[in-house]
């Protein structure tokens, strides 16, 4: 998948007001450089929303397995507040409505659960978190904010307006479709989050949305070799580490059992030539 450069020079003058608020008014006024450095690099690797949305779409239209359904999409800063809140189909009635707010939830466990030196997707938190598993109880440890996931005009979800920018939903996600994102010099930005298909599918279109945005200079994990943070695809049933289970593909939608081990390969992590 080629990836889509582009930066982003044209902000709503409602969101701007509102991210200038949240930083008068935030929960830390006094926040290290580093973390105000990390998000203004992510703000400038972003294109614009209409890029954006483009390059969704043209991915959700590839073959990803799953059930070919349309997608959402979150992107998170490192302070976990929602970004930009889009969706690939010709309106929000295209997609389920409540994989809105599990897109956000997905970018804010992805963000949460990863380093500078090292990245977990949502995927990756499957196993451990399961009865018996080491990090059992871990989904209920940061919980959403229903009032800020369902806060405002719903007429607005999914476009510029959207009213989870600016603000931090919250929420911890165990299933595929969130990844963390890295610029090309390898600073963690934030988060991004895709809902709306089976799991295994949503993470497939996470990671080339990733690979398009160029975000996804990942310096290792717990996959492929401790290389990255890809799905590792259960065989057994049985869990021992960082496993998720397999899904279900349509007919003509391509077998994510091949798709997701051969990620690295067809969009390859790493800064853009």
């Amino acid at each position: 998948m080629p990836r889509q450069m582009g930066s982003r020079t044209v902000r709503c003058a409602a969101i701007g007001a509102c991210l200038l608020i949240l930083a008068a008014c935030g929960d830390d006024p006094t926040a290290p450089p580093g973390l105000a450095t990390a998000n203004d690099k992510l703000q400038r690797s972003l294109p614009t929303y209409a890029k954006m949305r483009n390059a969704l779409r043209d991915i959700v239209a590839q073959q990803n397995g799953g059930l070919g359904f349309h997608m959402w999409a979150a992107i998170v800063d490192r302070d976990g507040f929602v970004v930009d809140v889009l969706f690939s189909g010709d309106d929000r009635d295209s997609e389920w409505p409540g994989s809105r707010a599990i897109a956000a939830q997905k970018a804010n466990t992805a963000n949460a659960f990863s380093l500078d030196n090292f990245a977990l997707s949502s995927g990756n938190l499957y196993a451990p978190t399961q009865p018996g598993g080491s990090l059992f109880g871990l989904q209920e440890s940061n919980p959403v904010d229903p009032q800020t996931a369902y806060d405002g005009n719903p007429k607005f979800y999914g476009t510029r307006l959207d009213p989870l920018v600016g603000k931090r939903m919250g929420g911890i996600n165990v299933f595929g479709g969130g990844l963390a994102l890295y610029s090309a010099d390898g600073t963690l930005v934030g988060g991004i989050g895709l809902s709306g298909d089976t799991s295994c599918t949503d993470h497939v279109i996470a990671w080339k949305l990733r690979h398009a945005l160029n975000l996804d200079n990942v310096p290792a994990g717990v996959a492929d070799n401790n290389a990255d943070d890809n799905l590792i695809l259960d065989t057994d049933g049985e869990f021992t580490g960082f496993e998720h289970p397999t899904c279900f593909d349509n007919p003509g939608r391509g077998d994510h059992r091949q798709i997701i081990p051969n990620l690295p390969t067809t969009d390859p992590i790493g800064p853009a030539a």
